[in-house]
């Protein structure tokens, strides 16, 4: 519906879709798909995380090609803290990539400022008047808050086409957990997933905002381009991660409760995000964590032994770390298995020397005498062992 009689966004009716200006509609800084935003979070950081993240680029290339297909409308909020400002406008609940798109397409500046401020030059195709006619007005759904679009976007976004990532489902969950009208059983029940799942990523997030609060580690300062949220609330998931970090045992099975981590604990909680997320601000440190199977069984292994720790905390790889908490006679069996695999693969592989590489000859000799020191020392400890101490 177009009403001339509509002439500010107030004036735009509730739950019924009207095509308004697109000058009246801006992007929503709470946005669950956002990683690390903050209501200081600019315009441009936002239209790059999307880009980035939400395959913007497809979506521009398909309205360069046919427009925009005003099928589905925008769902729309007017916040009352926006009144006071003279140009009012509706913040966008669920349609900001179709927004980020139709703004980027219609504002050359918004795309110089991105360039500029985020580093990321997004190649907006060139478009003919037929169809930049089609972004002056788009259909929106206009709703009383937050709340009355939560359970259309739970199930489009988590249940539907168009899924998010974890971390968006979990920071969506948390978000209208928090709101205190709704239990998490009853999200969980409308967007149709596992009670205990939703419950372990509402925790997760809770410890997140925590370690953010505390100014001990934030979502921007990791040093890995994907935000890996299945990381961290697996791991909170772990006897041996609540431990290290003074959780009660089996905590994320009640309901979330703020700062769960307890405060003479957050030195160890900044450790735990630092070697799963990496640390820009901390030198560059390079997370220590690489897949969830088995790092981050092995990171939670590697906490509860004091070695491990100290190879952790020096620098040292996760493998190095793990590797001390496991026993010797363990290590030592494993180790002569792989290296016997690796050596018969070498001896099937000669016919690949052609006897010219004085370095791999080198390299082989080596071989021989280092596993010639392992035989002797060995066979030493038998001889002993079972009585013969001369060691021949």
């Amino acid at each position: 519906m177009t009403s001339t009689a509509i002439k500010i966004p107030t004036d735009v009716p509730f739950e019924g879709t009207t095509r308004v200006s697109v000058d009246w509609l801006k992007l929503d800084r709470e946005n669950p798909r956002l990683v690390g935003a903050s209501a200081l979070t600019t315009e441009e950081s936002i239209v790059a995380q999307l880009y980035r993240g939400e395959e913007l680029g497809e979506l521009l290339q398909s309205i360069a090609a046919n427009g925009y297909l005003d099928i589905e409308p925008l769902i729309v909020w007017f916040d009352p803290a926006d009144q006071k400002f003279t140009c009012q406008k509706f913040t966008v609940l669920e349609g900001n990539r179709r927004l980020a798109a139709i703004r980027l397409f219609r504002e050359p500046a918004l795309v110089e400022a991105v360039a500029k401020s985020e580093r990321l030059r997004i190649g907006v195709p060139e478009i003919s008047p037929k169809v930049e006619a089609t972004l002056a007005q788009v259909s929106v759904y206009r709703v009383r808050g937050r709340d009355a679009a939560r359970s259309f976007i739970g199930f489009k976004h988590i249940n539907g086409a168009a899924k998010w990532e974890s971390y968006a489902k979990a920071k969506f969950a948390a978000e209208w957990y928090k709101s205190g009208n709704v239990s998490l059983e009853e999200i969980s029940e409308k967007i149709g997933d596992r009670h205990d799942t939703i419950k372990r990523m509402v925790a997760a997030i809770y410890v997140l905002e925590q370690a953010e609060r505390a100014n001990i580690f934030s979502l921007s300062d990791r040093n890995v381009t994907k935000f890996n949220f299945s990381h961290l609330y697996t791991a909170l998931s772990r006897s041996t991660y609540m431990t290290y970090l003074g959780l009660e045992t089996a905590w994320s099975r009640y309901d979330p409760q703020p700062d769960p981590v307890p405060a003479d604990k957050l030195d160890r909680l900044r450790e735990v995000l630092v070697w799963i997320y990496g640390s820009k601000e901390d030198d560059n440190k390079e997370p220590v964590v690489r897949s969830q199977n088995p790092d981050i069984k092995n990171l939670g292994e590697t906490l509860a032994s004091a070695e491990g720790l100290h190879i952790l905390r020096a620098g040292g790889t996760l493998a190095e770390a793990h590797a001390s908490t496991r026993p010797a006679d363990e290590t030592l069996s494993a180790a002569l298995i792989r290296a016997r695999s690796t050596l018969r693969e070498a001896a099937n592989s000669l016919r690949g020397y052609d006897g010219r590489d004085q370095s791999l000859l080198n390299i082989a000799e080596d071989v021989s005498e280092t596993a010639q020191t392992i035989f002797d020392r060995m066979r030493k400890k038998y001889k002993d062992a079972i009585g013969d101490g001369s060691g021949n």
